[in-house]
């Protein structure tokens, strides 16, 4: 590692906490070979940083999960090709750094949509949680896009609703529920997908469409369609 990274783990380290660290396991967070840095102590640190591609791939090379959630927040977005993607993606092994890469960085790139395709049909848990979890963020985030781009997915959603692992499933339940609350014509087709995902009557097809159903047929949900 080159020395500003060096001393950047070592900042770091410095800054652990054990109590979040236990706190972090409680939520099914991976703790191995973690800090257990707070997510603002993230943010504080990115913005002294700024952009630096070159640091935030030395830093994902760490393996430290702290590094890994950083690594997002600083690395240059026109720089993120598919091998970068890949290759992180291969590596996640805990839902925190799987998300913050699809909430912070993989969002961006112009491929996106095609990655959660791509991503929800791999085996791997958090390779498919990542293809769910960029789905919902493109959710959020993409406000200008068509509805019939997250019409288009909800047949993938459907058909990995069997998943019961619980990092699988809790993605494909959340991208249903920010799908969902897009728009009233999207709601409503949410809800349909909803009824359809129950009638397959597996345990995590259940619980996906029963709690995004309980979100979504919400009224304060519904009130702001009206407004």
């Amino acid at each position: 590692m080159t020395p500003e990274c060096n001393n950047l783990i070592a900042r770091m380290k410095a800054m652990a906490d054990p109590e979040a660290l236990a706190g972090k396991a409680r939520f099914g967070i991976n703790i191995e070979n973690s800090f257990g840095l707070r997510m603002p102590q993230i943010r504080t640190l990115a913005r002294e940083i700024g952009r630096d591609h070159s640091l935030a791939l030395e830093l994902w090379q760490t393996g430290i999960v702290d590094a890994r959630i950083l690594a997002p927040l600083i690395a240059e977005k026109k720089l993120v090709d598919d091998n970068l993607m890949e290759s992180w993606v291969a590596d996640f092994a805990s839902w925190d750094v799987c998300d913050q890469c699809c909430i912070n960085l993989f969002r961006h790139h112009v491929n996106a949509f095609d990655k959660v395709t791509a991503w929800a049909a791999r085996e791997e848990e958090f390779v498919r949680r990542a293809g769910f979890a960029l789905l919902a963020t493109l959710g959020v985030h993409k406000k200008q896009e068509l509805d019939q781009t997250f019409i288009d997915f909800l047949p993938l959603i459907e058909l990995y609703a069997f998943d019961d692992r619980n990092f699988v499933k809790k993605a494909v339940n959340w991208s249903l529920r920010q799908i969902g609350k897009r728009n009233k014509a999207l709601n409503t087709v949410a809800i349909e997908a909803c009824e359809r995902i129950k009638m397959q009557d597996t345990p995590a097809a259940h619980w996906i469409a029963n709690d995004a159903l309980r979100e979504l047929q919400d009224k304060k949900i519904i009130a702001r369609f009206k407004s």
